[in-house]
């Protein structure tokens, strides 16, 4: 038996333990597609083929000798290169961490995946230090979207979007700071999960903004994304802020009825900035979920305002002395914004810090009354590349800035969120289904449901 295109994580790693194909030939296939395709779509920076067919070729031998391999058994994964990989330096997307010395460990996750019996083939592009949206690096080019290569993949984890909607990998692992695994996701058509934080360990990856950042899977299925959430999973002791919650699996749960759940639409600030297929996807999901009451989300455009402003002091906080030894190496675009972070006052900080403390407040009242909500991921499908501005009811609003319009006031407060594919046509688009803090398997059975309906799912990809 060979790997096909579109072989799910779970039908891999069920024909692998079976011996009905080997771990080698699933990570040959891999290779095989990265090698076709990836001219084209740009997802990879680093391709770890000798690693892969090692550890390929160990979890052969193992299932010779009759060991239990783990539920990942031969399944090729590809990680952003923000996580740390053995052997290479820790790109972050950018020109100035070339010059690091290669990591002498994997992250966290990636040796929590590999215990699982997952096989790391690479890693992948992404926007400069993470401060990105779409997918656009002007070190290593441009990650590509796999239903038309002309077309952003959304950042900043764009060579993980492009991986898994072009049926590179069935699994990669990206970061989210502001929507960075959310974005990607609506744009190239595939589902993704952006956890509670503290819920997965960020242990050896590189930092953006510390009080924001989540690390989490894309795949192109809710098994395959529940599969690979379950493997990573466990508090962390070298992560502060994943120290705590013990193993909780979602994968047997995604399953369960969604009628006793009460699901609402995000309104007010949601239902504003949107493109119609925006509209029409929010609409299709609430159909189909049979969800028709509409709930205010009080402040979310101060809560945009406020990721803003701590996102720009942290990050600026983290890359100060670079800036100021290596500035020109930088991407000008990323590089302006976090000089400017750096002369942010320090009292307009204090007053984003209270104003999220209040707005987690609000919205943990607000669950107490419903299980889900639902909300865009992206206002638009992808925009062209280089594309600098979108028109939306006669006002020229700049692209960079407002593709995370809908996701900044949900990561701002670290609620779990997966990231579902509507399959519209020309293009895929996503919806945000977002539940109560260490909910993740509320938001992964509506997407599950969502998929066995069909009205959410990842479509082949088209511009291959």
């Amino acid at each position: 038996m060979t790997s096909k295109p579109e072989m799910t994580a779970a039908e891999i790693a069920k024909a692998v333990a079976g011996g009905k194909m080997s771990a080698l030939d699933a990570t040959e296939a891999a290779l095989a597609r990265i090698k076709q395709h990836d001219g084209i779509l740009n997802s990879f920076t680093d391709v770890t083929a000798d690693r892969a067919r090692a550890k390929a070729r160990a979890i052969d031998a193992d299932i010779a000798a009759g060991k239990d391999i783990g539920p990942l058994a031969g399944v090729p994964f590809a990680v952003k290169n923000l996580f740390d990989v053995a052997g290479l330096p820790t790109r972050a997307g950018s020109k100035i961490n070339r010059d690091r010395a290669p990591a002498a460990r994997d992250a966290t996750l990636i040796e929590r995946m590999e215990a699982a019996g997952a096989v790391l083939v690479g890693a992948l592009n992404m926007g400069e230090y993470a401060y990105d949206f779409t997918g656009e690096n002007v070190h290593d080019g441009p990650s590509r979207n796999p239903h038309d290569t002309t077309r952003m993949t959304g950042g900043s984890s764009g060579g993980s979007g492009s991986a898994v909607g072009g049926a590179l990998v069935p699994i990669a692992l990206g970061s989210d700071t502001n929507g960075s695994i959310r974005v990607p996701s609506s744009f190239c058509g595939i589902f993704g999960l952006k956890p509670t934080y503290g819920r997965l360990s960020r242990a050896r990856s590189f930092p953006f903004v510390a009080s924001l950042d989540h690390l989490g899977p894309f795949a192109r299925s809710v098994a395959d994304l529940a599969l690979a959430y379950d493997a990573m999973q466990g508090p962390d002791a070298e992560d502060s802020a994943c120290t705590t919650r013990g193993l909780e699996p979602t994968l047997p749960l995604i399953a369960n009825p969604v009628s006793d759940l009460r699901i609402a639409i995000a309104g007010g600030y949601f239902q504003k900035n949107v493109f119609p297929e925006a509209v029409e996807a929010v609409s299709r999901v609430a159909k189909a979920l049979g969800a028709t009451k509409v709930v205010d989300i009080p402040e979310a455009a101060r809560a945009r305002a406020a990721a803003y402003v701590i996102s720009t002091t942290e990050g600026a906080s983290l890359h100060l002395d670079r800036l100021r030894r290596r500035a020109n190496d930088f991407d000008p675009a990323v590089r302006d914004r976090l000089i400017a972070g750096a002369m942010v006052p320090a009292a307009l900080v204090d007053r984003a810090q209270k104003f999220r403390r209040w707005y987690r407040a609000e919205l943990a009242e607000i669950f107490k009354s419903v299980d889900v909500l639902l909300a865009p991921a992206t206002p638009c499908t992808a925009p062209k590349l280089g594309q600098v501005n979108f028109n939306l009811d006669g006002v020229e609003l700049p692209v960079r800035a407002n593709i995370g319009i809908h996701t900044q006031p949900i990561s701002f407060i670290g609620l779990p969120v997966v990231a579902v594919p509507v399959p519209l046509e020309p293009l895929p688009i996503g919806v945000q289904i977002i539940a109560a803090p260490w909910r993740e398997d509320i938001a992964l059975r509506v997407a599950h449901a969502l998929e066995k309906m069909g009205v959410a799912a990842a479509p082949s990809p088209r511009g291959l």
